[in-house]
């Protein structure tokens, strides 16, 4: 999908309660994001003091793996509602009107049905290593310099439930479309052909070149 978003807004309920959520995915995109930049930053730290003081960062790696779920999961709501996964248009594109909105509808079902088992499970493989009574509230920690893991193992049934809401809130948004047989529904990512795609990459790029 382009940069831009091509998530379509009304006065309406449905649109209130997309754009409420959007801003909580993009805090959590965010955070994503600043987790990227801080293990960056750790790589020099780690880099130049083996380099220069012959004392890399201890518990770098400890660090990452702290940091990898933020990177992996935070941003996956936030990619939902702009439509940015990887998906297979080939065939749903050719669609239009009513077709169009129930094929999404069912593949969204499918992908929500998925999404509930994995924070189940998920949250279960988080409870396991959380524990209100032991230090730091921890079953388990990290190899180097013992950091608890269940912070980041509650980061994956977070960022999956917030994925599960923009589910949710996609169904609604299919639902309404295939109700009242509009091509503009709200709330949902619209497809987008290679050519709008292309053209909304090129505004994006001079936009981003206007303001400097």
């Amino acid at each position: 999908m382009a940069g831009a978003s091509s998530v379509l807004q009304d006065d309406s309920l449905l649109s209130k309660l997309d754009r409420a959520l959007f801003r909580v995915e993009t805090f959590m995109a965010l955070i994503c994001g600043i987790a990227v930049f801080s293990l960056m930053l750790l790589a020099v730290f780690s880099v130049g003091g083996r380099n220069l003081f012959q004392q890399p960062l201890r518990g770098y790696v400890d660090w990452i793996e702290q940091a990898m779920p933020l990177i992996a999961f935070l941003g996956v709501a936030y990619c939902q509602r702009l439509g940015g996964h990887i998906r297979m248009d080939i065939l749903v594109g050719q669609l239009k009107g009513r077709p169009l909105w129930i094929a999404e509808f069912l593949t969204t079902v499918a992908m929500l049905v998925l999404m509930l088992l994995l924070v189940w499970g998920s949250f279960a493989h988080f409870q396991r290593s959380f524990d209100i009574n032991a230090p730091l509230w921890s079953r388990d920690s990290s190899f180097d310099i013992k950091l608890p893991l269940w912070p980041a193992k509650l980061v994956v049934p977070v960022a999956f439930s917030v994925l599960s809401l923009r589910m949710m809130l996609q169904l609604w948004g299919y639902a309404r479309a295939i109700r009242i047989g509009t091509d503009r529904p709200v709330a949902v990512p619209m497809i987008e052909d290679a050519a709008t795609q292309a053209a909304n990459e090129a505004a994006t790029v001079s936009g981003l070149e206007d303001n400097r």
